[in-house]
């Protein structure tokens, strides 16, 4: 029998045994579930007492239009949203820059103002539903916009739960919404902590991203290293701020993809909460336990979808959406069989949900904790991960850490060619991809996808005229001086910000006034 190898390029053999784990210290790699290492999960009772946060993705077009979708997925028995903003937001411009003509609206909901951020969580009770967003460099803003609504909601700080990405690092790696240099980022993303501490202890603070290096081409082992390399230089950050890592630590949070390869898959996120753990604890001297654990959001795999014979994307969705289930995911949102063509529809936005539920509530995936403990051939290949994965952090290490790495591109540079690898190999027929290069059919269903309105953009560039006019502009310049002001020194920019936010400046004003301060990121020549 032939040895196959994983996504990473590791070996698994057609069988294990017992050899496989012979001299195996079960008891120092595994422990018990919620204690460290947390290689079974970062809980006592995992989904034995409930089932993970089932989130869905959404939003586009105007905020009225998302609103209206929200409703529907709460309806639909969702326990979290996850907000999906359009580039211009993503970027921080305003629907009426000229940057911003023909995308807005397109993958994402545009926000512009607080006006916007009211419309988008109308009737939505903020202190009862635990919200993401999907955001990076404008990640301050949007949290801000955020707790303003809440506020007019009669929402305090302490209640509002939810997770802001807030992972600009990996947005110099593999997807390019970057605004400021990365020393900048990293100073934003520092007082984000220490004002979370303060105003909203509940809120998980960062979401650091390996979904969107794996969605470019990432390897497994490749999500791990890279995510956790980033992660080290989140921390390392905010313990030059000054923030004691206790404090600030057991608000991070992480994403990752869940791929369609299962074994791989459940071993890669048991390593990764391995792997964490010793971090924080031997490295950066955490003793909080919850400043050890790694808690994550999945969402499967979107570079898996095809709109060859898009009614499959169920069956890859389902199978995804285990692997992270069995891998001891916290949350997890599922892909819309459609989306390789188009935004969600609501019908295909329900079934992904459904998807979620029948696993919480028609199997036995919940009935006992880490099912996969002891499997000669999962805690091979977890082993064997972890080692790859740390070895490629060393690489990163070596180079003067993550920000260094990704100053000379290695980052970029690996991923794009396991991308190609990729690519390669299904052109050539060795990777199947069912109705792409096998069991094709000529008679593909019509399908008639959701399109987003090109009304929307002058619809929102009308909105933003009719709120410049309306606003005290003495006090929305005052107020953007003052972040100027604290953006030049060491204050933390986020109190001026909200300030700023909340006389009516909107989201392209306020990243403008921080871009006249810090400038913009221009990658170095070659990458």
């Amino acid at each position: 029998m032939a040895t196959r190898t994983t996504e990473s390029g590791l070996p698994v053999e057609p069988v294990y045994g017992p050899e496989a784990l012979d001299d195996w210290p079960a008891q120092q790699r595994l422990g018990v579930p919620g204690e460290y290492p947390y290689t079974r999960g970062v809980y006592p009772t995992m989904y034995t007492g409930r089932p993970w946060t089932m989130r869905q993705y959404a939003g586009f077009g105007t905020a009225a239009e998302s609103n209206r979708r929200y409703h529907q997925l709460v309806e639909a028995g969702t326990g979290g949203l996850s907000v999906a903003f359009d580039l211009p937001t993503q970027m921080g411009y305003d629907s009426d820059a000229a940057v911003a003509a023909g995308e807005v609206g397109k993958v994402g909901v545009a926000i512009d103002s607080v006006e916007d951020m009211r419309v988008l969580f109308d009737g939505i009770p903020l202190g009862e539903v635990s919200t993401s967003m999907t955001i990076n460099a404008p990640a301050s803003l949007l949290l801000l916009l955020y707790q303003l609504v809440g506020a007019e909601q009669g929402v305090a700080g302490e209640r509002l739960t939810g997770t802001i990405q807030n992972d600009v690092l990996k947005e110099y790696i593999a997807r390019g919404t970057y605004i400021y240099p990365p020393a900048a980022s990293l100073r934003l993303t520092s007082d984000i902590f220490g004002y979370c501490r303060r105003e909203l202890p509940r809120w998980n603070t960062i979401s650091i991203s390996g979904y969107h290096m794996a969605e470019a081409g990432a390897t497994p082992v490749q999500e791990v290293a890279f995510t956790l390399a980033n992660a080290r230089e989140y921390v390392r950050a905010a313990l030059s701020a000054g923030l004691d890592v206790d404090e600030f630590a057991p608000r991070l949070s992480f994403f990752f993809v869940s791929r369609t390869t299962i074994l791989e898959e459940v071993a890669k996120f048991r390593a990764a909460r391995r792997i964490w753990a010793r971090v924080m604890r031997d490295e950066f001297g955490a003793t909080n336990p919850k400043s050890q654990m790694l808690r994550f959001h999945t969402q499967t795999a979107g570079v898996q979808l095809t709109a060859q014979q898009p009614e499959v994307n169920l069956v890859r969705v389902a199978v995804q959406a285990l692997a992270a289930v069995l891998g001891g995911t916290q949350s997890l949102h599922t892909n819309s069989y459609d989306e390789a063509i188009a935004l969600p529809t609501e019908k295909a936005a329900r079934l992904a949900l459904r998807t979620q539920q029948v696993l919480a509530y028609e199997t036995d995936v919940t009935s006992t904790v880490d099912p996969f403990a002891g499997s000669y051939a999962v805690e091979s290949l977890t082993d064997e991960l972890e080692a790859a994965a740390v070895e490629l952090m060393t690489r990163v290490e070596d180079m003067g850490g993550a920000v260094a790495a990704i100053e000379r591109g290695f980052q970029k540079d690996q991923i794009e060619q396991s991308a190609y690898d990729v690519a390669k190999q299904v052109d050539a027929g060795v990777r199947t991809v069912v109705g792409v290069n096998r069991y094709v059919t000529d008679d593909e269903e019509p399908y008639e996808p959701l399109r987003v309105d090109p009304a929307i953009e002058a619809a929102q560039a009308a909105r933003l005229a009719a709120l410049r006019s309306s606003r005290d502009g003495d006090v929305v310049g005052r107020s953007l001086d003052a972040l100027r002001t604290a953006a030049a020194g060491t204050d933390n920019v986020l109190v001026p910000m909200r300030a700023a936010l909340a006389a009516r400046a909107t989201v392209g004003e306020v990243c403008d006034a921080l871009r006249e301060v810090w400038g913009t990121y221009t990658p170095p020549a070659g990458i």
